[in-house]
């Protein structure tokens, strides 16, 4: 199993906004997390955002940021995220502090 720790900023009072587009993924999106066995649970504190993701390999991962539907739906949340001059999601990739259990 490979984890990964990111961490994305909410744009200010586009929570809600945020919060409603997850509860209605769209279900292309679904089928190619659930096609790389990819799992993920999000967290909020403030404005901020911290993501949990597992995929079973490396190869997963690549897979799933390769697709044209991660794309889009980049697209579609970044008014939603803070971005950077080029209009592209800011991904802070998290290091690992500290693993116990099935994460080591």
């Amino acid at each position: 199993m490979r984890s990964k720790g990111i961490a994305l900023r909410l744009r200010p009072g586009r929570y809600e906004d945020y919060k409603q587009r997850h509860d209605e993924l769209w279900p292309e999106l679904e089928e190619i997390l659930e096609a790389n066995g990819v799992s993920m649970v999000i967290y909020r504190f403030n404005d901020y955002l911290f993501v949990h993701e597992t995929a079973p390999s490396e190869e997963a991962w690549e897979r799933l940021g390769a697709h044209p539907v991660t794309a889009r739906w980049n697209v579609y949340m970044a008014d939603v995220l803070e971005t950077d001059e080029d209009g592209n999601i800011r991904f802070y990739r998290l290091p690992l502090a500290f693993a116990f259990g099935e994460f080591r």
